[in-house]
């Protein structure tokens, strides 16, 4: 046949005859199918067929015609010459030795699958697109659910037409593509029914950080145009490489999304193939995808980024939809292109760009709505509300777009935006794509924005503090800073970083570090577990709680509420280890005080009144107590799951405010239980050294633990005898004392005798650079920083190692 290629015909060599996403389509029917990836059959419609189509109507002149002295940034003119152009491709007949291939390669199609007329997605695929510097994501039209040849052939030209909807002629012109030197291919391919299961996209790289050793999955019910076009908030996950390749099972995130909608099938007769229905409130509380499925897509991740940087000869991450049947069960990968962004930037050297407030103490900063944050910097200006795309021309330059949600039709106005917001979407949608490409910090599924935000009023959008995305009122001013970091050299010292927040930890990852000397366990406890971790207990234990209805709310996706507490402790903990894998990760097991439980959802009724919190029931003595112990198990058997399940051995365990070796070897006989022991696969299981008592006694402690981490704070305030919170004694707390200095080089020496670990992770080495000094003078074996002070403390201690090296 002269204008049909089946799949098994093509390859990523055949660009120009069939387009990106169809040549590389056939390229995986090729090399991938055969190692167990599966792929759904079709054919595809060449580029020739779409020249000789407007060869045919004698058109090609008369589109060129519309196309002069447009004004790209005019979007009414710019629609209205688009609008002509497709009317002219779609009134046009298809000449009828090429509908005939068609028909023929339809029926070839259909007897493959044993039936009279296969279901299947029409796609456009055009010969500029998904390149690995330019995706064209949702620039031309994609129709699901096609059956028949009538509906095949008009869906066809509407792809042909697609070539110049508004928003791929001003993408084409803003890439300086050339619009009549690209031709538009068309790809017929057999429906999978994820109508009947779930679909979704999924990239083999972070799309916000571009970390390199994890696979992003977003999922929900039904087709997968919703997650593509933004118009559900999906269920998220996150699976790290290293470990999976090694058997392990490390999806290191779950995230469950709304899901409201599902596309499927229209009833026979309907005018569209699709159309959304209301999902249940099941579906909607319950993940759209088993943990063998993501486990799976996440190994067709990696088989297909492993075969595509083979053939490009340089690392080449890549953006996947895939669907899974509801009748067969199996998991398909319907298309798979280049990542273009985050691949882009790891070729510019080694620097980060970090968006930040110039005042970052500001109390005033009233936060008025919450998303996701896709990209990493900020923006402000006028809030602009538009419904629909006919008032794009009401838009000025510099304005923050908000509105439902931006499918690629409003690439256009996005790039005169400051920012852009929108009610719905997920983080792997085409907008989303689109805005990270331009660099516009966006905010997808802000639930509410169109009615919360109003026209004119002054706003500023952050998409720097993780991956939540803030809408703040008012303008505040911020900067960036760029901070190159090829000039740092290695250390003697290690130089660990401070962390709590698992949405940070890849972002974090690529400052310069030898690992996490403090992971904290509070931030996870506060942020996803919420409830209080007795009320779970007890609702496990069938017994009525109160706040009853909150607490089963927060487990909505998880089997029981056991199941929650140890799979967000683990993701979250996971999350962080893997970010830093192989470097070590030390877990500080967690540390709230009776008043910070109190806070928590039904804390009040299963914690008691202390005068004084700090110095009461905390740390290791909750932990073997009659009521705690088995939360504690609970805490012990999702960290066995970090180290066990996930493969990630670099997590090393502390346990805080320890004040005697007699408590010490109880928490060790509940940790060994618990499948947590010294020794065991590599476990380190550390002191943080914050009492008096751990360096007075450190010859007893220093033979039951393996190390030491100074708890600089609590050891300042219980040596200085200093409320650390206290104003009007503040002045005394000041950890550079020389009381402070000796407790510190006590320390250091009392693992030195024992030949263990000693490190820091309290707050001083970050605030007082003479602290630093004394301490990598005394031979401590880590410090552990806040993570913006790293480079500049890295840089100093470069300096004074190389000065005492000299001088020895």
């Amino acid at each position: 046949m002269k204008y049909i290629k089946f799949f098994e015909e093509l390859n990523n060599r055949d660009v120009p005859l069939v387009g990106g996403k169809n040549a590389s389509i056939g390229e995986m029917f090729q090399e991938l199918v055969p190692v167990g990836i599966k792929v759904p059959d079709g054919f595809a419609i060449t580029s020739d067929a779409y020249w000789y189509l407007l060869e045919s109507g004698n058109i090609k002149d008369q589109i060129r015609e519309l196309l002069v002295n447009v004004d790209y940034t005019e979007m009414d003119v710019l629609r209205n010459r688009c609008s002509k152009i497709r009317e002219l491709i779609f009134s046009t007949p298809l000449p009828q030795d090429l509908k005939d291939e068609i028909f023929q390669a339809y029926d070839k199609l259909s007897q493959r699958y044993g039936m009279t007329e296969a279901d299947v997605a029409v796609r456009s695929s055009a010969t500029a697109e998904d390149l690995p510097d330019a995706s064209f994501a949702g620039q031309q039209d994609t129709y699901l659910s096609v059956k028949g040849k009538t509906d095949l052939v008009h869906y066809i030209k509407s792809c042909f037409a697609s070539l110049f909807t508004h928003r791929a002629t001003s993408y084409r012109a803003g890439k300086n593509f050339d619009h009549f030197k690209v031709a538009l291919s068309v790809g017929v391919q057999k429906m999978v029914r994820s109508d009947k299961s779930a679909a979704g996209v999924m990239f083999s790289i972070d799309t916000e950080t571009g970390f390199k050793d994890a696979v992003f999955i977003t999922s929900s019910w039904g087709l997968g145009e919703n997650v593509v076009g933004g118009t559900v908030n999906p269920d998220e996950f996150y699976v790290f490489k290293p470990t999976l390749e090694q058997g392990k099972k490390p999806i290191i995130k779950r995230k469950l999304g709304t899901k409201d909608v599902k596309m499927v099938y229209s009833p026979a007769g309907s005018d569209k193939p699709t159309m959304n229905v209301r999902t249940t409130h099941h579906e909607m509380e319950t993940f759209s995808i088993t943990d063998e499925d993501v486990l799976t897509l996440a190994r067709y991740a990696i088989d297909i980024e492993k075969h595509y940087t083979k053939e490009a000869g340089e690392y080449r991450p890549m953006d996947m939809e895939w669907a899974k049947d509801g009748q067969s069960g199996e998991i398909f990968i319907v298309q798979a292109r280049p990542e273009t962004v985050q691949s882009q930037k790891s070729k510019h050297g080694a620097k980060i760009e970090k968006f930040r407030f110039k005042n970052p103490i500001d109390n005033d900063r009233e936060v008025v709505l919450r998303g996701m944050a896709i990209g990493t910097k900020m923006g402000s200006g006028k809030i602009r509300i538009i419904n629909n795309i006919e008032q794009m021309n009401t838009f000025k330059e510099g304005e923050i777009l908000v509105t439902d949600n931006t499918d690629p039709d409003w690439e256009p106005v996005m790039k005169k935006a400051a920012a852009v917001i929108t009610n719905r979407g997920g983080r792997t949608c085409h907008a989303a794509i689109v805005a990270r490409e331009i660099g516009v910090p966006t905010i997808v599924g802000a639930h509410g924005a169109t009615e919360v935000l109003y026209t004119d009023m002054e706003a500023t959008v952050s998409c720097s503090e993780g991956e939540e995305g803030y809408v703040y009122a008012g303008i505040h001013e911020y900067e960036v800073e760029t901070i190159s970091l090829e000039h740092l050299g290695e250390t003697k010292t290690k130089i660990y970083m401070n962390v709590g927040d698992p949405a940070k930890a890849f972002g974090f990852s690529f400052i310069p570090n030898s690992g996490v000397g403090l992971a904290r366990m509070e931030h996870i406890v506060l942020h996803q577990i919420v409830a209080h971790p007795l009320a779970l207990l007890d609702l496990q234990n069938d017994k009525t709680i109160y706040n009853q209805d909150d607490v089963v709310k927060l487990i909505h996706g998880y089997d029981n509420p056991k199941d929650f507490f140890i799979k967000k402790i683990a993701e979250g903990m996971g999350m962080i280890a893997a970010a830093f894998y192989p470097n070590p990760v030390i877990v500080r097991t967690s540390d709230f005080k009776s008043n910070e439980y109190r806070n928590m959802i039904s804390g009040e009724y299963y914690e008691p009144q202390e005068e004084n919190p700090m110095l009461g029931y905390r740390g290791a003595s909750r932990y073997y107590s009659e009521q705690y112990r088995t939360a504690f198990e609970w805490e012990c058997q999702a960290l066995a799951m970090v180290r066990d399940d996930m493969g990630l051995t670099n997590m090393k365990i502390m346990i805080p405010f320890l004040r005697t070796p007699e408590e010490g070897k109880k928490v060790l006989e509940i940790m060994r239980r618990n499948g947590l022991e010294s020794g065991k696969n590599g476990l380190e299981i550390y002191v943080m050294c914050e009492l008096p008592v751990n360096i007075i006694l450190a010859d007893e402690f220093l033979k039951i633990f393996d190390g030491y981490s100074i708890g600089s704070n609590d050891l300042t305030q219980l040596t200085l005898g200093v409320d650390r919170d206290g104003d009007l004694v503040s002045h005394i707390f000041d950890e550079r004392n020389p009381a402070m200095l000796e407790m510190f080089k006590q320390a250091i020496q009392a693992c030195k005798r024992h030949g263990k670990y000693c490190g820091i992770c309290g707050q001083a080495p970050s605030d007082y650079p003479e602290i630093a000094e004394f301490l990598v003078q005394q031979g401590i074996s880590s410090i552990s920083l806040n993570p913006d002070s790293v480079v500049m403390t890295w840089e100093r201690i470069e300096q004074l190692e190389k000065k005492l090296k000299s001088t020895n």
